[in-house]
């Protein structure tokens, strides 16, 4: 069994407010428990924050990230992610080549300093160790991690964590095909297939879809057709807009959930879901 909490579930900016007090205003960062297994997440985003805060503080401390990309809404919450204040902590991060040859440490070495911020990333008591991944298939401690480039802005990696049999995919930023038939790139699909959560962009509208074609995201009824495409058994829509209500969010997801078998539901920040193989 994995244990999947979602710590921030906004896409582009935190937002805060009245209209998104339920389904929270912190961008993408989703943690993965297993029994006897590190701890992994999926995003760097201002939810980090908050499970830094569940880490603890006492006894050494050793985490992953697999990160999809480097935009700021996916990692603005590494400075403030508490664990890095502790000499005993290690934190592995494993993010996208990139193709102009820059390291993943340097480009993450540029965001961290003054005037950016007030703390080089090096002064941090922890030790963060990056690797860099594309098309891969590898295992950390007894998960098998599949990471595999997806359609976006900028080199983009989706993931698929199987442990015990059980998987979970994340595609938190996923750029739906502009033409008028849904399609899928061989990556994407390889690490959706017969998963048992998908956890999806899920950012537009189809009429807010005419106007963002090209801004790198889905709509709702793309998710649903990756996951109905792919034999998903449940879909969790992620990445939502910050300019997005809770009334409209639970309305949306109600409507793409309505004739499908498939169990759907909007991402919602503090949510804790457990998942067990069903497509053995």
């Amino acid at each position: 069994m994995i244990s999947v909490s979602f710590h921030g579930v906004r896409g582009s900016t935190p937002c805060h407010g009245p209209d998104t007090h339920h389904f929270g205003g912190n961008t993408s960062c989703v943690s993965l428990r297993a029994l006897g297994q590190l701890p992994v997440v999926f995003d760097l985003g201002t939810g980090l924050r908050y499970f830094g805060k569940q880490c603890g503080d006492t006894g050494a401390f050793r985490a992953v990230c697999l990160l999809t990309h480097l935009h700021y809404d996916h990692t603005l919450g590494l400075p403030f992610f508490q664990p890095l204040l502790r000499s005993d902590t290690t934190f592995e991060i494993y993010a996208p080549k990139q193709p102009d040859g820059r390291s993943i440490r340097e480009l993450f070495l540029e965001k961290i300093k003054p005037p950016m911020f007030p703390v080089p990333l090096d002064d941090f008591a922890a030790r963060v160790i990056f690797h860099e991944i594309g098309d891969d298939d590898f295992a950390i401690g007894d998960m098998q991690i599949r990471s595999r480039f997806v359609p976006h802005i900028g080199p983009t990696l989706g993931f698929r964590v199987t442990h015990a049999g059980a998987s979970v995919t994340y595609l938190s930023d996923h750029q739906q095909p502009a033409g008028p038939e849904f399609t899928l790139s061989q990556g994407a699909r390889e690490l959706c297939e017969r998963t048992d959560l998908l956890i999806h962009d899920a950012q537009y509208t189809d009429e807010e879809f005419v106007e963002k074609s090209t801004w790198g995201h889905s709509t709702y009824s793309y998710a649903k057709w990756v996951a109905e495409t792919c034999g998903v058994q449940q879909l969790a829509l992620f990445h939502h807009d910050p300019s997005r209500t809770d009334a409209a969010l639970t309305e949306l997801a109600n409507q793409v959930g309505g004739g499908t078998k498939i169990g759907v539901f909007a991402a919602r920040e503090g949510e804790t879901v457990d998942v067990v193989t069903c497509n053995a």
